[in-house]
């Protein structure tokens, strides 16, 4: 191709609004890049092309020549081009910002991809400062140019995915390779970078900046930048997650002590707070969390202690000129830089810090004042909690005579963020604004935190929680007995009440056995009576109407009261249950149980059309049938009787079986089923009568779906909705069966009457995934060696058996899925993949249950493992390079246990 032709591509691609001519544009660039001539037609558009957008081409097709493994270009081309892409910028400082941008990344790739490349006994790619030196003694466009060179190095270095090179040729160890150019970048060059640029901020801050005058503008930008990339640099190879603020402790090198013992380089980033724009202040706060963060072995304690104190003085002085703090970007860095100064400083230390009392007091009115105003910057108020939680926790372990004064100052911070969520209900249904509580993951965040909060000066807590409830319970109870209340009024309370429900279980969640006392178990006391008694109430109003928000709160609050005072650990003479027995007459804990399981059947009756109650209140079910006294409690109870006689009845409409729900909405049988196989092993005993009369429905079901399969038409869609729900059934079942005498009777049920109805399925419907997803992961959970469960006696051929029936099922699935053919980009897992990778768990699972003798196969010319190999191996050939190295733990360990035979 010809410039000319190359640039109209250029303008097609970047400009065109036509889908056709774009796709046509990109097909041909990318030909053009695999071209030979490429190299020399890149350095022919740079010099001669006549548009930003054939620069740009330009740089990209570079960047993808010297990224690529298999023919790389030689050394001396490389450091060609390295010397060229520097002469240009520096001739062309005036460049299209994203030109700029791309030549700059085609630098650092280049000199991260030759970090070890030597000519002549010298690294010639690593002299980077060298490099940099005369952008910086030039014009401000040229400083900048260099400036953003040295951050893009030190970005480009940090980032395993920035590097081509590491998904292709390299797959073997590329973290290896990555962390060794990382760690001898930090070790030579990264200091003199950090150094450099806080020296250049120094005279920046020293100078009465124009910051009006845009080149001056991104010099700035492009410094703190920098700065921060240097110090977010990952200098242990943690790899830590960007979005986590979980391990935030920065691992700067001791070389780098005199950086952090010299106070002015902690001042130099609160002055220039105080001294430049807010715009820029997000970045010099980013700065400061990464300092704060830094790890507490590089000082001593005397150290330490000073570094603090500088670092203590500088928040109070942000905190008492909180203006900069109006715009959500500094108020959500500062607030990182709060949660800091506990996650990485023990309270022991923050105390002796002379301005302590004063800085306490200023970061509780802010945080008191940050609650209040709800609505403002949300994702921020995570880290404000994240340090009062880590406060209130350490209170118990301080030594120092010193006094915390969190005894007056957690109390106010769990009465704002109460106060100001109830306070939200009736501005949110007002206005119709998003619902914080349609987030429930945040939300539970949340509580989780005010937990150790609330539970720090518990009785002031209680006292709150007790007031308000009662007023918002007298008020909702006037309402519904009110003929004149309005729908607006009903749901404020009820939104207040749903609050108060979820921060009550948080509360009692956050007891901890050792730190409470009798007094605040009848505290918990009290508060779950009134939990209860509301409960009362809006179960009995259930059949003219309920609140799906509130019965989530309600199972939240059961959730957490069960891990705290249900099971074996728990002091049955517990104080609570004092109170239980005094208010509602619930005398122990079977008494109780007896309330969570006629609060699961409830909600199993009128919520069996909505997921979120549906399934949450199975998970409970659940829970409660793992503990080793409570399921024994449990299983006495008329209402699990009546659960386990009639698991099949109408009461349970969320079972789908004779709705009209999808196949996809069916999985909350497995979960169901589960708890009442536990249900059922406990109550088992030597009464097989007591197991058949439980298996019976599904049996007459899975006679039923055999009689379909008879005859030569049926109704398909009954078919596999009966079919795909009977094997969520029995996988739920066979989960709980995890003893071996409960688990043979169920496979002796299974085996052989109903195995061919599966095997029908797996060859009728092969293509949908609904229905062959189910019964792949039943067969898998049969197949699976749980406990020790399938140990079959020595003239048992169950094994051998169970083994043929698992081999078929791979081969017929296997060999069906491979004839789809074609399949979108975006169905390839749900309709290939997954079924695929539950067949190699099945297989690996059988492999690897130590019940089947394969030498048995051979000897007597039984080719189901060989099938069942060869359909392994055909599957996983079939899956694309890119597929299999995003789970490639599960077809490994099958190719180790099929070599190990």
């Amino acid at each position: 191709m010809s410039l000319a032709q190359l640039e109209n591509l250029c303008k097609q691609l970047y400009e065109t609004t036509d889908t056709t001519t774009r796709l046509q544009a990109e097909k041909a660039l990318v030909e053009f890049t695999n071209s030979p001539d490429c190299l020399s037609k890149c350095q022919l558009l740079l010099e001669r092309g006549s548009s930003s957008y054939s620069q740009l081409l330009a740089a990209t097709c570079l960047t993808k020549l010297v990224s690529r493994t298999n023919n790389p270009l030689p050394l001396e081309q490389r450091i060609d081009i390295r010397n060229y892409v520097l002469n240009y910028l520096a001739t062309r400082p005036k460049l299209a910002t994203f030109v700029t941008q791309a030549l700059i990344q085609l630098y650092a790739r280049i000199t991260k991809l030759g970090w070890f490349d030597c000519q002549k006994d010298e690294y010639v790619f690593r002299n980077v400062i060298t490099d940099v030196t005369r952008f910086l003694q030039d014009s401000v466009e040229h400083c900048i140019i260099g400036v953003t060179i040295l951050s893009q190095l030190t970005n480009e270095i940090n980032q395993v995915s920035a590097t081509a090179f590491l998904s292709e040729a390299d797959t073997t160890h590329p973290l290896t390779k990555h962390r060794k150019i990382a760690s001898s970048f930090r070790d030579s060059s990264l200091f003199d970078i950090f150094t450099l640029s806080c020296n250049l901020l120094k005279q920046a801050s020293g100078k009465n900046l124009n910051l009006n005058d845009e080149s001056q503008h991104g010099l700035l930008m492009q410094l703190l930048k920098l700065t921060h990339n240097c110090l977010n640099f990952d200098f242990i190879g943690t790899s830590t997650d960007e979005s986590s603020d979980d391990l935030c402790t920065v691992q700067i090198p001791t070389s780098w002590r005199s950086a952090f013992l010299d106070s002015s380089t902690l001042q130099l980033f609160f002055d220039l707070y105080h001294s430049i724009p807010p715009s820029f202040s997000p970045l010099v706060l980013s700065c400061l969390v990464q300092i704060a963060s830094v790890r507490r072995s590089l000082f001593n304690n005397a150290e330490r202690a000073k570094f603090l104190s500088h670092l203590v003085d500088g928040v109070k002085r942000i905190l008492e000129n909180p203006q900069s703090l109006s715009d959500p970007n500094n108020y959500h860095e500062f607030c990182r830089l709060l949660a800091r100064l506990k996650s990485n400083y023990q309270l022991g230390e923050l105390v002796k810090v002379e301005n302590y009392p004063e800085v306490i007091r200023l970061i509780a009115n802010f945080t008191v004042t940050s609650l209040q105003h709800w609505e403002f910057a949300p994702n921020s108020v995570h880290y404000l909690l994240s340090l009062w939680q880590r406060l209130a926790a350490s209170v118990p372990y301080v030594k120092a005579t010193e006094p915390h004064m969190l005894e007056t100052y957690t109390p106010e911070v769990t009465k704002a963020y109460i106060t100001s969520r109830l306070e939200s209900v009736h501005i949110i249904l007002r206005d119709g604004l998003e619902d914080p509580l349609d987030d429930t993951g945040l939300v539970q965040q949340q509580l989780d935190q005010l937990s150790t909060i609330g539970r720090c000066e518990y009785e002031k807590t209680c006292a709150l929680l007790v007031q308000l409830f009662d007023q918002s319970a007298q008020s909702y109870q006037e309402l519904l007995q009110s003929a004149t209340a309005t729908p607006m009024d009903v749901a404020v309370q009820e939104g207040r009440l749903t609050w108060l429900v979820y921060i009550i279980g948080a509360v009692i969640g956050g007891r901890v056995s050792f730190a409470s006392t009798d007094e605040q178990d009848a505290m918990d006391g009290e508060l779950v009576c009134r939990v209860l008694q509301l409960m009362n109430l809006t179960d009995s109003r259930l059949a003219q109407a309920g609140n799906e928000k509130l019965e989530l709160a309600m199972l939240s609050f059961f959730e957490q009261f069960r891990k705290i005072y249900i099971g074996d650990q728990v002091q049955k003479s517990s104080k609570l249950y004092r109170r239980l027995s005094e208010v509602l007459g619930l005398n122990d804990e079977t008494m109780v149980l007896s309330v969570f399981i006629g609060k699961i059947i409830t909600n199993l009756k009128y919520w069996g059309r909505c997921e979120p109650i549906t399934s949450k209140t199975l998970q409970l079910l659940n829970d409660l049938s793992i503990g080793y006294s409570s399921v024994r409690k449990l299983v006495k109870l008329s209402a699990v009787q009546f659960m386990l006689n009639n698991h099949t009845s109408e009461h349970f409409s969320f079972l789908g079986i004779n709705n009209q729900s999808n196949l996809t909405d069916m999985r909350c049988r497995t979960t169901f089923y589960t708890a009442l196989g536990r249900l059922l092993m406990v109550d088992l005993g030597e009464d097989e009568d007591q197991y058949e009369q439980f298996m019976l429905p599904l049996t007459a079901a899975f006679e039923a779906v055999a009689q379909m399969f008879s005859t030569n038409t049926f109704n398909e869609q009954e078919a596999k909705r009966t079919l795909v729900g009977l094997v969520r059934d029995l996988r739920g079942i066979a989960f709980a069966f995890n003893a071996k005498t409960s688990f043979m009777m169920l496979f002796e049920w299974i085996y052989p009457s109903y195995m061919p109805i599966l095997q029908r399925a797996i060859e009728l419907w092969y293509h949908d995934p609904a229905c062959t997803t189910p019964v792949l992961k039943l067969m898998a959970e049969l197949v699976h060696n749980r406990s020790q469960r399938l140990q079959f006696d020595v003239s048992s051929p169950n094994g051998i058996l169970l083994f043929r029936e698992t081999s078929k099922m791979i081969t017929t699935y296997g060999n069906r899925i491979l004839t789809l053919g074609e399949v979108p980009k975006d169905q390839v897992y749900a309709l290939k993949l997954k079924g695929i990778s539950i067949c190699f768990s099945m297989l690996k699972a059988a492999l690897s249950g130590s019940y089947v003798n394969f030498g048995v196969f051979r000897l007597y010319g039984d080719d189901a493992l060989d099938n069942a190999l060869q359909t392994f191996i055909k599957l996983l050939l079939s899956i694309p390079h890119s597929d299999l190295l995003l789970q490639p733990v599960l077809p490994g360990s099958c190719v180790r246990h099929c070599l190990s035979l």
